[in-house]
């Protein structure tokens, strides 16, 4: 094979490259996106950021002095989390469970452990001990 004819060779294939490029299209391609609205709420608060849980059930609205609680299936504020400080911005981390909130202003940082809680009514149930301790074991011994 003579070096020329390497040389077409190798121009003739830069040349061929260069026309796919250019009779394929090198637009990018455009997606619509559709936006359906969900829900509203008033809050009575003016929220600074927010922050929702990884199930989607919470959104942590950062107010000022305070984090509101507002369940999305409940569409209702169910706690109301006191600050001191002036924080403006809030994110959830999904692997420690934790709110992290940052002030600009002040240069500061605060994390707030996040916790579920969940109530179980024994009311008409036998039990041991003063009724207002403020611990209660509930045994579920009938479990088959």
């Amino acid at each position: 094979m003579t070096a020329g004819f390497s040389k077409r060779i190798v121009i003739t294939s830069v040349l061929a490259a260069a026309a796919m490029v250019v009779f394929t299209g090198t637009s990018p391609a455009h997606a619509g996106v559709e936006l359906t609205p969900l829900m509203q709420s008033h809050l009575g608060v003016k929220p600074l950021d927010a922050a929702i849980s990884p199930d989607g059930k919470l959104v942590f609205l950062l107010a000022h002095e305070e984090i509101v609680v507002y369940s999305v299936p409940g569409k209702k504020i169910t706690n109301r989390i006191p600050l001191t400080g002036n924080f403006d911005r809030v994110t959830y981390s999904r692997e420690a469970n934790l709110l992290i909130l940052t002030s600009s202003t002040a240069g500061t940082l605060k994390t707030v452990k996040v916790e579920t809680v969940f109530p179980i009514d024994i009311s008409g149930h036998p039990f041991k001990g003063p009724a207002d301790a403020p611990v209660t074991i509930a045994v579920f011994d009938d479990y088959q």
